[in-house]
Formats: structure tokens, C-alpha cells, sequence
């Protein structure tokens, strides 16, 4: 992947020689960014626009080039180039390594040059609309995020959610209302109800990549680290769930507030993998019983990212 890379980015101009300095990326960045509209697909040359929008919201952070909207959709469009990145075959260490590239290649430009005053007119002019928007939809490779950036003061609402069903009981995931709560809400077909939830996902400081089919199969639960490789967040808060975040069709449903860092642990993982929830209940013999649902990373980090 990183031969590949290279080549693509060089054959953009993206890419340059010591001897080219930096005049040459900023002018052919300015003149190719203004046709790269966020809704893109990316599938086509997820590396190039991963650089591409990396490096100038690297420049963003130097030179204060953007008002927030825009430097939000940006690094929204950003995140979801990184996820499409990887879908397409690149392992972390080559993501990194290309985003290292252009972080380093923005510190190397002047902030007050033409050339890069007409790249951040290119960039703002391609992301002013999309930073208006107030719906997303992420579709990953078995499920997908929702992003809604309204909020209400009062009535608790998801504004980045992905539904999933195990077995005949439903859940919903994602962020709730102003603060981005880590939320989980299920409703149960049996109307049992769980006394603790956990939130189980591969620990990248215990791995050097996702577990990825290992056993042959096709599903979420076939993406997810095994146990020593993985960290653990328990449930915060325990209670009954409000109708505006049920299941739909659900009349009633347990939810479950997981610790803030969860949504950032899940940012670091690869949008291939999947992260478990485990809802433990009392059984009938004295021992816990525990049921799981699983939920795809996907573009979470890009869908967090467009609620900012």
C-alpha cells in the first residue's frame, strides 16, 4: 500500500521534491481541491484526499485559515477519507506515515503566500455548504451512522446512532444530546431487564491491528478482538430509557451511559472492526447470563467529527 500511495501522490503533484519546495503542492492543491466536493465517493482515491485534507487542516491549525464551520467540515471530510483509507486495503502504520507527510509539508509553507491563500479559498468555497448541513449518513461495509447536529434544551435526542439487532432484541448506539453522551438503549423482546452493561473493544496499545475474520465469517461478531486484547468501559448509569431514543417500535427499553473516553477509544480503532456490548443479567440458576450486540466502527470518528 505505501508503493501505491507514493506513486499516486507523486503522479498528483501532491507529492514533490526537495527541489520543488513547497510552491508546487500548493498550486496544484489550490487549482484540484475546489473539484473535491466532501460527498464524494471516495473509494476512487481515498489516500490522495486523505493527504490532501490532512494537510490543510494541519495548515488550518498553524495559520487560522477557516472560521470553525468550515475547519469542522473539514476535518469531518478528513476523517472520513482516513476510514476509506483503510477500508481500501492500508494497514495503520501507512495511514500514519502519509498523514505524518502532509502535517509535515503544511509546517513547510508560509502562511501569507498566494499559494496558499488560494488553496484555503479553494478548500472554503468547497466545504461552505457542506458545513451548513444538518444530516449525514455514513454507510459502512455492514451497517451505517446516522448524524444529526440539531439539538433540543430539553427532550434527549440521538445525534450520531447506529441500530443493531441480536437475536429478537434491538439496540441503538451512538451520542446523545449537547454533551455527546456515550449511549447505549436496548429493548429486550422477553422484557428482561439488565443490571450492567459493558462496552468491549480492542485495546491499540495490547495490538498492532484489528482482528478481522479470522474465523471465516461474514458478521460484526467476526471483528472483534479477543478478550486479552481488549479494553473494557462499564456502564456509568443504569435507567429507563425516554421514548425519543427507543428502538423504533420499542414501547419501552433500558439505557445505559457509558464513560466519556469510550468515544474516543472508539475514534482510534479501525472502521472495519466492531466493538461488543454486553448487557449481564441475574439468571435462574444464581449465575449471570449475558447477551451481545455488536456495532461497526465505520466513519464514527467522521460523524463525531461533524457534530463539532
Amino acid at each position: 500500500m505505501a508503493a501505491a500511495t507514493g506513486f499516486h501522490l507523486r503522479r498528483s503533484g501532491l507529492v514533490t521534491s526537495r527541489e520543488g519546495r513547497t510552491t508546487r503542492w500548493l498550486a496544484v492543491l489550490a487549482a484540484g481541491i475546489g473539484l473535491m466536493s466532501p460527498g464524494l465517493a471516495l473509494a476512487a482515491n481515498a489516500a490522495d484526499q486523505l493527504y490532501e485534507r490532512t494537510l490543510m487542516t494541519a495548515a488550518d491549525a498553524r495559520c487560522q485559515l477557516f472560521e470553525h464551520t468550515v475547519g469542522s467540515a473539514l476535518d469531518a471530510a478528513r476523517a472520513q477519507a482516513r476510514g476509506a483509507t483503510l477500508r481500501s486495503g492500508a494497514t495503520q502504520a501507512d495511514v500514519e506515515a502519509l498523514e505524518q507527510r502532509a502535517r509535515a509539508k503544511a509546517g513547510q509553507a508560509s502562511c501569507r503566500s498566494k499559494d496558499m491563500t488560494t488553496a484555503a479559498d479553494r478548500v472554503r468555497s468547497a466545504f461552505e455548504a457542506y458545513a451548513t448541513l444538518q444530516r449525514m449518513h455514513y454507510p459502512g461495509d455492514l451497517s451505517a451512522w446516522h448524524a444529526e447536529r440539531g439539538v433540543s434544551a430539553t427532550i434527549p435526542l440521538w445525534r450520531l446512532s447506529q441500530p443493531s439487532a441480536f437475536g429478537p432484541d434491538r439496540l441503538i448506539f451512538g451520542l446523545v444530546s449537547r454533551s455527546n453522551a456515550v449511549s447505549a438503549v436496548a429493548a429486550f423482546a422477553d422484557g428482561a431487564q439488565p443490571y450492567a452493561a459493558r462496552l468491549v473493544m480492542r485495546d491499540p496499545a495490547r495490538t498492532q491491528g484489528p482482528y478481522l475474520n479470522l474465523r471465516g465469517g461474514a458478521g460484526l461478531s467476526f471483528k472483534v478482538a479477543p478478550r486479552s486484547a481488549s479494553q473494557v468501559f462499564n456502564a456509568e448509569t443504569r435507567e429507563q430509557a425516554p421514548v425519543t431514543l427507543l428502538p423504533n417500535g420499542a414501547k419501552t427499553g433500558m439505557g445505559f451511559r457509558f464513560p466519556v473516553a469510550a468515544a474516543e477509544a472508539i475514534s482510534l480503532l479501525d472502521p472495519r472492526e466492531a466493538v461488543t456490548i454486553e448487557f449481564t443479567f441475574t439468571g435462574r440458576d444464581g449465575r449471570d447470563a449475558v447477551r451481545k450486540a455488536y456495532i461497526e466502527v465505520g466513519d464514527f470518528a467522521a460523524g463525531r467529527a461533524f457534530l463539532r
